[in-house]
């Protein structure tokens, strides 16, 4: 019995070495098998960062390279204007008299030239003005002569002075007469000098005053116009400038020659080159704003465009050149930067990099110190790689 037991117990004994060894066993294993898994962790990390791309993806997928280059960047002047024409290219037609628009065939859009008739007006009362204008240059011709017969009299002593004296009011008073009514008539484009008592008229022509468009038409057949009514706006195209609105605290930065980026604000895509042309002094005292005049560089593109188009534009003040990439070799991950630096031939690394300001396709590049001089870049390619 006794035999059994020691057997037992070294049976036990045997057992617990066994146990314990496996146990020291499985924590070796364990600890040399997290470090493992530490050390492929780092390798798995490193792995996230690395991008492998093979000569064949590089050609097909147009992949190109380029290393970080000083570029320069702009500080910009945002404003909001329109598409306008100086005032001398612009003309508010109305009769200079009443009348009862008897012709009109205009429609906004039609082109007119300089001295068309937009419209004809009709008033009885033009008849009288014409009349009176006859009679006066009829008086006229006998009141000179006898001033002057009067003027040679009182040289002569002949005549009396009284005499003299009423054959010149008479006559000064009836020239003034013929001038005013002459004018008159002028305006009513009815030429004075081949008017007769056999062609007086009711009707009178209006005329345009410059060549372009016919903008705005107010008036229509049989309506009566007043002197102050505007009856076609007349618009010349040829001029169209650029007119915007900056704020007050970016006048000192805004100068005459500067260039300026005009957008369409439905076409924001295409983008039109112009400078500054003027640069109004006054600041608008209601919503504190300042007025800037533009010219487009391209004079054909003037032709795209029309008066009272909305744009919005960049005007581009100061300038300084900063370390930068192409836009499309930085890609955009939850507000992180990252660009694909290249390791061997085949190996890129995705690297974190901070970015300032935007211009012309390049992306300035804070941390351009971070990178030896030789560092070469995916510049083309590299969004699509990254952000998978």
């Amino acid at each position: 019995m006794k035999n059994t037991v020691n057997n037992f117990t070294n049976v036990i004994s045997l057992t617990s070495i066994l146990l314990l060894l496996m146990l020291t066993l499985a924590s070796c294993n364990s600890k040399e098998k997290s470090e493992t898994g530490n050390r492929d962790g780092s390798i798995e990390n490193v792995d996230q960062e690395a991008i492998n791309i093979t000569e064949n993806q590089f050609k097909s997928g147009g992949m190109e390279l380029g290393k970080i280059s000083m570029q320069e960047f702009n500080t910009v002047v945002k404003a909001n204007g329109m598409f306008a024409v100086p005032p001398q290219n612009q003309a508010d037609v109305s009769a200079y008299f009443a009348g009862y628009v008897k012709d009109i065939e205009l429609l906004p859009g039609h082109a007119v030239k300089k001295g068309q008739v937009l419209f004809t007006i009709e008033n009885p009362e033009y008849v009288q003005a014409q009349q009176n204008f006859l009679e006066a240059k009829g008086r006229l011709s006998y009141l000179k002569s006898d001033y002057e017969r009067q003027q040679e009299l009182m040289a002569d002593n002949v005549t009396s002075k009284k005499v003299f004296l009423k054959a010149e009011s008479e006559y000064t008073v009836t020239l003034a007469q013929y001038q005013s009514l002459k004018k008159r008539l002028s305006l009513m484009n009815i030429n004075p000098n081949t008017l007769t008592g056999e062609n007086i008229r009711s009707v009178i022509s209006v005329t345009s005053p410059l060549s372009g468009y016919a903008t705005t038409v107010n008036a229509s057949k049989g309506m009566y116009l007043n002197p102050s009514d505007i009856a076609v706006t007349v618009t010349n195209t040829d001029d169209l400038h650029i007119e915007l609105k900056i704020f007050e605290k970016d006048l000192p930065m805004v100068k005459t020659g500067q260039q300026i980026n005009v957008r369409l604000q439905n076409n924001l895509d295409n983008v039109y080159k112009g400078m500054v042309h003027l640069v109004n002094k006054s600041i608008n005292a209601q919503n504190r704003t300042v007025d800037v005049h533009g010219d487009l560089v391209n004079e054909e593109e003037v032709k795209l465009f029309a008066p009272g188009m909305y744009i919005e534009a960049e005007i581009l003040t100061t300038s300084a050149e900063h370390p930068a990439l192409p836009s499309e070799a930085v890609a955009n991950i939850d507000n992180d930067f990252f660009v694909l630096v290249k390791k061997d031939s085949t190996n890129f690394k995705r690297v974190l990099v901070k970015i300032g300001a935007k211009n012309n396709g390049f992306t300035q590049i804070l941390n351009a110190s971070d990178f030896k001089p030789e560092t070469e870049f995916l510049t083309n390619g590299a969004f699509n790689l990254i952000t998978e």
